[in-house]
Protein backbone atom coordinates (compact mmCIF):
# COMPACT_ATOMS: atom_id res chain seq x y z
CA UNK A 1 0.00 0.00 0.00
CA UNK A 2 2.68 2.29 1.18
CA UNK A 3 4.59 1.45 -2.37
CA UNK A 4 1.22 2.62 -4.59
CA UNK A 5 0.94 5.87 -2.78
CA UNK A 6 4.30 6.24 -3.41
CA UNK A 7 3.96 5.59 -6.71
CA UNK A 8 1.12 7.87 -7.60
CA UNK A 9 3.08 10.68 -5.88
CA UNK A 10 5.83 10.44 -8.06
CA UNK A 11 3.84 10.72 -10.89
CA UNK A 12 1.78 13.27 -9.90
CA UNK A 13 5.15 14.90 -8.89
CA UNK A 14 6.47 14.13 -12.35
CA UNK A 15 3.13 15.50 -14.61
CA UNK A 16 3.10 18.99 -12.57
CA UNK A 17 7.27 19.24 -13.29
CA UNK A 18 6.23 18.86 -17.13
CA UNK A 19 3.68 20.78 -17.27
CA UNK A 20 5.33 23.78 -15.18
CA UNK A 21 8.12 23.04 -17.98
CA UNK A 22 5.52 23.54 -21.20
CA UNK A 23 3.82 26.55 -19.17
CA UNK A 24 0.33 27.30 -19.84
CA UNK A 25 -1.40 28.03 -23.36
CA UNK A 26 -0.10 30.81 -25.12
CA UNK A 27 -3.48 32.97 -26.28
CA UNK A 28 -3.12 34.05 -29.80
CA UNK A 29 -5.23 35.36 -32.87
CA UNK A 30 -5.44 33.67 -35.63
CA UNK A 31 -6.88 33.71 -39.34
CA UNK A 32 -7.05 31.39 -42.58
CA UNK A 33 -4.37 31.51 -45.25
CA UNK A 34 -6.54 32.77 -48.32
CA UNK A 35 -5.79 32.01 -52.09
CA UNK A 36 -7.48 34.42 -54.65
CA UNK A 37 -6.56 36.19 -57.75
CA UNK A 38 -4.55 39.79 -56.37
CA UNK A 39 -4.70 42.59 -58.48
CA UNK A 40 -1.67 44.73 -58.08
CA UNK A 41 -1.43 47.80 -58.54
CA UNK A 42 0.70 51.07 -59.40
CA UNK A 43 0.36 54.31 -57.43
CA UNK A 44 0.74 57.99 -58.54
CA UNK A 45 -0.23 61.29 -58.48
CA UNK A 46 -2.58 62.63 -61.35
CA UNK A 47 -4.49 65.75 -62.60
CA UNK A 48 -7.98 65.32 -63.82
CA UNK A 49 -8.20 67.27 -67.07
CA UNK A 50 -11.57 68.43 -69.16
CA UNK A 51 -11.38 66.66 -72.62
CA UNK A 52 -12.83 69.64 -74.26
CA UNK A 53 -12.80 73.28 -72.44
CA UNK A 54 -13.63 76.30 -74.49
CA UNK A 55 -13.07 80.05 -74.35
CA UNK A 56 -16.36 81.73 -75.38
CA UNK A 57 -15.33 84.83 -77.26
CA UNK A 58 -17.18 87.17 -79.52
CA UNK A 59 -16.76 86.77 -83.74
CA UNK A 60 -18.35 89.89 -84.56
CA UNK A 61 -17.56 93.46 -82.90
CA UNK A 62 -20.91 95.04 -81.69
CA UNK A 63 -22.87 95.04 -77.87
CA UNK A 64 -23.33 92.34 -75.72
CA UNK A 65 -27.05 92.55 -76.10
CA UNK A 66 -27.88 89.44 -73.74
CA UNK A 67 -26.46 86.87 -72.00
CA UNK A 68 -29.05 83.65 -71.61
CA UNK A 69 -27.63 81.45 -68.96
CA UNK A 70 -26.39 81.33 -65.77
CA UNK A 71 -22.83 80.90 -64.03
CA UNK A 72 -22.68 77.11 -63.44
CA UNK A 73 -25.55 76.04 -65.87
CA UNK A 74 -25.15 72.88 -67.50
CA UNK A 75 -25.45 73.22 -71.70
CA UNK A 76 -25.35 71.26 -74.30
CA UNK A 77 -23.42 71.27 -78.09
CA UNK A 78 -25.46 74.22 -80.37
CA UNK A 79 -27.44 76.02 -77.07
CA UNK A 80 -27.86 79.49 -77.57
CA UNK A 81 -25.38 81.25 -75.09
CA UNK A 82 -25.58 85.30 -75.58
CA UNK A 83 -26.76 87.93 -78.59
CA UNK A 84 -24.79 90.39 -79.83
CA UNK A 85 -26.46 93.45 -81.53
CA UNK A 86 -26.81 92.86 -84.58
CA UNK A 87 -28.82 96.15 -86.19
CA UNK A 88 -25.76 97.67 -87.65
CA UNK A 89 -25.05 94.24 -89.46
CA UNK A 90 -28.22 93.70 -90.60
CA UNK A 91 -28.78 97.05 -92.00
CA UNK A 92 -25.59 96.51 -93.85
CA UNK A 93 -26.50 93.16 -94.69
CA UNK A 94 -30.11 94.70 -95.98
CA UNK A 95 -28.24 97.31 -98.09
CA UNK A 96 -26.45 94.91 -99.80
CA UNK A 97 -29.21 92.82 -101.03
CA UNK A 98 -30.80 96.19 -102.77
CA UNK A 99 -27.43 96.71 -103.99
CA UNK A 100 -27.87 93.79 -105.67
CA UNK A 101 -30.96 93.29 -106.89
CA UNK A 102 -30.04 96.94 -108.50
CA UNK A 103 -26.97 95.42 -110.13
CA UNK A 104 -28.99 92.37 -111.46
CA UNK A 105 -31.64 94.49 -113.08
CA UNK A 106 -28.70 96.92 -114.33
CA UNK A 107 -26.92 93.38 -115.93
CA UNK A 108 -30.05 92.06 -116.94
CA UNK A 109 -30.24 95.23 -119.24
CA UNK A 110 -26.87 95.21 -120.61
CA UNK A 111 -27.46 91.77 -121.84
CA UNK A 112 -30.22 92.46 -123.67
CA UNK A 113 -28.66 95.25 -125.44
CA UNK A 114 -25.63 92.94 -125.99
CA UNK A 115 -27.77 90.91 -127.99
CA UNK A 116 -29.26 93.40 -129.57
CA UNK A 117 -25.97 94.94 -131.08
CA UNK A 118 -24.47 90.76 -131.76
CA UNK A 119 -27.82 90.74 -134.15
CA UNK A 120 -27.18 94.46 -135.37
CA UNK A 121 -23.62 93.65 -135.97
CA UNK A 122 -24.50 91.09 -138.49
CA UNK A 123 -26.13 93.38 -140.20
CA UNK A 124 -23.53 95.84 -140.49
CA UNK A 125 -26.03 98.31 -138.71
CA UNK A 126 -23.60 98.87 -135.53
CA UNK A 127 -19.69 98.90 -135.15
CA UNK A 128 -18.02 96.19 -133.84
CA UNK A 129 -16.57 99.10 -131.43
CA UNK A 130 -20.27 99.49 -129.88
CA UNK A 131 -20.69 95.42 -129.69
CA UNK A 132 -17.31 95.03 -127.97
CA UNK A 133 -18.08 98.15 -125.49
CA UNK A 134 -21.30 96.47 -124.31
CA UNK A 135 -19.76 93.45 -124.02
CA UNK A 136 -17.26 94.65 -121.43
CA UNK A 137 -20.36 96.40 -119.93
CA UNK A 138 -22.07 93.12 -118.83
CA UNK A 139 -18.66 91.47 -117.62
CA UNK A 140 -18.13 94.71 -115.52
CA UNK A 141 -21.48 94.05 -114.16
CA UNK A 142 -21.05 90.49 -113.67
CA UNK A 143 -18.29 90.92 -111.86
CA UNK A 144 -19.93 93.49 -109.64
CA UNK A 145 -23.37 91.14 -109.12
CA UNK A 146 -20.30 88.43 -108.05
CA UNK A 147 -18.56 90.94 -105.57
CA UNK A 148 -22.17 92.07 -104.13
CA UNK A 149 -22.88 88.23 -103.89
CA UNK A 150 -19.56 88.10 -101.68
CA UNK A 151 -20.44 90.66 -99.49
CA UNK A 152 -24.05 89.15 -98.64
CA UNK A 153 -22.51 85.98 -97.79
CA UNK A 154 -19.83 87.58 -95.56
CA UNK A 155 -22.47 89.52 -94.28
CA UNK A 156 -24.71 86.41 -93.62
CA UNK A 157 -22.00 85.26 -91.48
CA UNK A 158 -21.64 87.84 -89.57
CA UNK A 159 -24.92 88.20 -88.58
CA UNK A 160 -24.93 84.08 -87.58
CA UNK A 161 -21.54 85.00 -85.51
CA UNK A 162 -24.31 87.37 -83.40
CA UNK A 163 -26.08 84.22 -82.23
CA UNK A 164 -23.21 82.73 -79.87
CA UNK A 165 -23.82 78.68 -79.39
CA UNK A 166 -22.04 76.88 -77.40
CA UNK A 167 -19.54 74.45 -79.54
CA UNK A 168 -19.81 71.20 -76.56
CA UNK A 169 -21.54 70.17 -73.98
CA UNK A 170 -20.64 71.02 -70.67
CA UNK A 171 -20.68 73.71 -67.55
CA UNK A 172 -20.78 76.98 -68.09
CA UNK A 173 -17.66 79.13 -65.94
CA UNK A 174 -17.89 82.70 -64.63
CA UNK A 175 -18.31 85.51 -66.70
CA UNK A 176 -15.82 88.08 -67.23
CA UNK A 177 -17.90 90.42 -68.97
CA UNK A 178 -21.57 91.49 -67.96
CA UNK A 179 -24.49 92.44 -71.05
CA UNK A 180 -24.71 95.96 -72.05
CA UNK A 181 -20.86 96.43 -72.54
CA UNK A 182 -19.14 96.68 -76.23
CA UNK A 183 -17.51 94.04 -77.14
CA UNK A 184 -14.39 93.26 -79.70
CA UNK A 185 -12.97 90.10 -81.00
CA UNK A 186 -9.23 91.83 -79.92
CA UNK A 187 -10.37 91.20 -76.56
CA UNK A 188 -8.09 89.78 -73.98
CA UNK A 189 -10.54 87.93 -71.85
CA UNK A 190 -13.40 85.95 -73.03
CA UNK A 191 -16.94 86.20 -72.42
CA UNK A 192 -16.72 82.97 -70.32
CA UNK A 193 -15.63 79.03 -70.64
CA UNK A 194 -17.55 75.73 -71.09
CA UNK A 195 -15.71 73.21 -69.83
CA UNK A 196 -16.77 69.10 -70.56
CA UNK A 197 -17.18 67.58 -67.11
CA UNK A 198 -18.47 63.90 -68.31
CA UNK A 199 -16.41 62.51 -69.51
CA UNK A 200 -13.50 63.36 -67.78
CA UNK A 201 -9.86 62.54 -68.11
CA UNK A 202 -6.71 62.04 -65.93
CA UNK A 203 -3.17 62.63 -67.14
CA UNK A 204 -0.17 60.41 -64.99
CA UNK A 205 3.39 60.99 -64.75
CA UNK A 206 4.88 57.76 -63.72
CA UNK A 207 8.65 57.22 -63.62
CA UNK A 208 10.80 55.47 -66.48
CA UNK A 209 11.53 52.45 -64.67
CA UNK A 210 7.44 51.58 -65.03
CA UNK A 211 8.00 51.13 -68.48
CA UNK A 212 8.52 47.53 -69.08
CA UNK A 213 4.74 46.70 -67.59
CA UNK A 214 3.33 50.25 -69.49
CA UNK A 215 4.18 48.95 -72.07
CA UNK A 216 2.70 45.47 -71.42
CA UNK A 217 -0.37 47.59 -70.84
CA UNK A 218 0.03 49.35 -73.92
CA UNK A 219 -0.41 46.02 -76.15
CA UNK A 220 -3.38 45.27 -73.96
CA UNK A 221 -4.87 48.77 -74.68
CA UNK A 222 -4.38 47.78 -78.81
CA UNK A 223 -6.18 44.48 -77.55
CA UNK A 224 -8.96 46.52 -76.58
CA UNK A 225 -8.55 45.08 -73.17
CA UNK A 226 -9.68 47.04 -70.45
CA UNK A 227 -7.12 48.29 -67.91
CA UNK A 228 -8.87 49.45 -64.54
CA UNK A 229 -7.68 52.60 -63.27
CA UNK A 230 -9.22 53.91 -59.49
CA UNK A 231 -8.75 58.24 -58.71
CA UNK A 232 -8.96 58.37 -54.96
CA UNK A 233 -9.24 61.81 -52.78
CA UNK A 234 -6.56 60.67 -50.73
CA UNK A 235 -4.36 57.86 -49.44
CA UNK A 236 -7.20 55.71 -47.54
CA UNK A 237 -10.15 57.69 -48.88
CA UNK A 238 -12.96 55.66 -50.92
CA UNK A 239 -12.38 55.84 -54.62
CA UNK A 240 -14.10 58.95 -56.16
CA UNK A 241 -14.44 57.26 -59.55
CA UNK A 242 -13.21 54.10 -62.04
CA UNK A 243 -11.81 54.46 -65.15
CA UNK A 244 -9.87 52.98 -67.85
CA UNK A 245 -6.27 53.58 -69.15
CA UNK A 246 -6.45 54.91 -72.75
CA UNK A 247 -3.34 55.89 -73.79
CA UNK A 248 0.40 55.85 -72.90
CA UNK A 249 2.77 58.30 -74.39
CA UNK A 250 4.77 57.44 -76.72
CA UNK A 251 7.85 59.13 -75.04
CA UNK A 252 10.16 59.45 -71.73
CA UNK A 253 10.24 63.05 -70.60
CA UNK A 254 13.94 63.81 -70.63
CA UNK A 255 13.68 66.52 -68.49
CA UNK A 256 11.82 64.60 -65.72
CA UNK A 257 12.87 60.88 -66.30
CA UNK A 258 8.80 60.27 -66.61
CA UNK A 259 6.18 58.77 -68.61
CA UNK A 260 2.59 60.34 -69.31
CA UNK A 261 0.02 58.07 -69.50
CA UNK A 262 -4.11 58.69 -69.70
CA UNK A 263 -7.84 57.33 -68.48
CA UNK A 264 -10.70 58.15 -69.21
CA UNK A 265 -13.22 58.52 -66.74
CA UNK A 266 -17.39 58.23 -66.54
CA UNK A 267 -18.10 61.28 -63.94
CA UNK A 268 -21.90 61.96 -64.51
CA UNK A 269 -21.46 62.99 -60.74
CA UNK A 270 -18.51 65.63 -61.34
CA UNK A 271 -16.70 63.70 -58.61
CA UNK A 272 -13.80 64.83 -60.66
CA UNK A 273 -13.28 68.41 -61.37
CA UNK A 274 -10.76 70.15 -63.78
CA UNK A 275 -7.08 70.67 -62.55
CA UNK A 276 -8.07 68.24 -59.55
CA UNK A 277 -5.12 66.90 -58.14
CA UNK A 278 -6.10 62.93 -57.51
CA UNK A 279 -4.09 59.35 -56.49
CA UNK A 280 -4.16 56.85 -58.91
CA UNK A 281 -4.12 53.45 -58.60
CA UNK A 282 -3.30 51.35 -61.97
CA UNK A 283 -3.66 47.72 -62.15
CA UNK A 284 -0.93 46.00 -64.30
CA UNK A 285 -1.62 43.06 -63.45
CA UNK A 286 -3.39 39.92 -61.36
CA UNK A 287 -2.03 37.59 -59.63
CA UNK A 288 -3.80 34.39 -60.00
CA UNK A 289 -4.64 32.13 -57.10
CA UNK A 290 -1.83 33.31 -54.76
CA UNK A 291 -1.72 32.55 -51.34
CA UNK A 292 -2.35 35.57 -49.21
CA UNK A 293 -1.82 36.18 -45.53
CA UNK A 294 -2.56 39.59 -42.91
CA UNK A 295 1.06 41.76 -43.06
CA UNK A 296 0.79 41.14 -39.49
CA UNK A 297 1.24 37.25 -39.57
CA UNK A 298 4.70 38.02 -41.54
CA UNK A 299 7.88 37.58 -39.04
CA UNK A 300 11.45 38.21 -39.98
CA UNK A 301 14.29 36.23 -38.55
CA UNK A 302 17.85 35.10 -38.86
CA UNK A 303 16.97 32.57 -41.81
CA UNK A 304 14.70 35.07 -43.54
CA UNK A 305 10.60 35.62 -43.69
CA UNK A 306 8.32 32.85 -41.45
CA UNK A 307 4.97 32.89 -39.84
CA UNK A 308 3.91 31.36 -37.10
CA UNK A 309 0.92 28.34 -37.31
CA UNK A 310 -1.49 27.09 -35.13
CA UNK A 311 -1.52 22.65 -36.02
CA UNK A 312 -3.21 20.31 -33.83
CA UNK A 313 -3.08 22.88 -30.69
CA UNK A 314 0.42 24.04 -30.65
CA UNK A 315 2.75 26.23 -32.30
CA UNK A 316 5.01 25.80 -35.37
CA UNK A 317 6.97 27.73 -38.06
CA UNK A 318 6.76 27.91 -41.97
CA UNK A 319 9.28 29.69 -44.05
CA UNK A 320 7.91 32.03 -46.51
CA UNK A 321 9.11 33.65 -49.45
CA UNK A 322 7.50 37.31 -49.87
CA UNK A 323 6.09 38.13 -53.24
CA UNK A 324 4.15 41.27 -53.04
CA UNK A 325 3.55 43.30 -50.00
CA UNK A 326 1.46 46.05 -48.72
CA UNK A 327 0.39 47.74 -45.36
CA UNK A 328 -2.30 45.41 -45.37
CA UNK A 329 -1.58 41.79 -47.04
CA UNK A 330 1.21 40.06 -47.89
CA UNK A 331 1.42 37.57 -50.99
CA UNK A 332 3.42 34.80 -50.23
CA UNK A 333 4.66 31.10 -50.82
CA UNK A 334 5.27 28.29 -48.67
CA UNK A 335 1.92 28.16 -46.82
CA UNK A 336 -1.16 26.62 -48.26
CA UNK A 337 -4.86 27.48 -48.36
CA UNK A 338 -6.78 27.13 -45.18
CA UNK A 339 -3.89 26.98 -43.13
CA UNK A 340 -4.18 29.17 -39.73
CA UNK A 341 -1.65 31.38 -39.47
CA UNK A 342 -0.79 33.48 -36.24
CA UNK A 343 -1.48 37.32 -36.25
CA UNK A 344 -1.30 38.72 -32.90
CA UNK A 345 0.87 36.94 -29.85
CA UNK A 346 4.07 35.64 -31.92
CA UNK A 347 6.13 37.22 -29.30
CA UNK A 348 5.42 34.37 -26.16
CA UNK A 349 5.41 32.05 -28.58
CA UNK A 350 7.93 28.97 -29.10
CA UNK A 351 8.06 25.90 -31.22
CA UNK A 352 5.60 23.13 -29.76
CA UNK A 353 3.59 25.51 -27.51
CA UNK A 354 -0.07 24.88 -26.09
CA UNK A 355 -1.91 27.42 -28.25
CA UNK A 356 -4.98 28.98 -26.88
CA UNK A 357 -6.89 30.38 -30.06
CA UNK A 358 -9.45 33.57 -29.15
CA UNK A 359 -10.43 34.70 -32.20
CA UNK A 360 -10.17 33.15 -36.00
CA UNK A 361 -10.94 36.17 -38.24
CA UNK A 362 -10.65 35.46 -42.23
CA UNK A 363 -8.78 38.82 -44.27
CA UNK A 364 -8.72 39.96 -47.19
CA UNK A 365 -7.42 43.02 -49.39
CA UNK A 366 -5.89 44.34 -52.52
CA UNK A 367 -2.22 44.88 -53.23
CA UNK A 368 -0.52 48.04 -53.89
CA UNK A 369 3.22 48.34 -55.55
Amino acid sequence: MKLAKLVMTSSLLLSCAVMAQQGPAVPVKTTLVQQQDVPVWIRGIGQVKAQQSVEIRPQVDGILQRILVEEGQLVKAGDLLAVIDDRSIRAAYEQAKAQLAVVQAQLDVARLDLKRYQNLRKDQAVSAQMADQQQATVQQLEAQLRSVRATINAQQVELSYTQILSPISGQVGIRNVDAGNYVRTSDTNSLFSVVQLDPISIEIALPQSRLPELQLLTQQIRQQQTVPVLAYAKEGADPLAQGQLTVVDNRVASATGTIRVKADFANPDAALWPSQSVVIALQSKVLEQAFTIPAKALQQGPEGAFVWLEQQGKAATAAVDVVLQDKNQVVVTGVSAGQQVIVDGQSRLRKGAELKILTDTPQTAASDQ
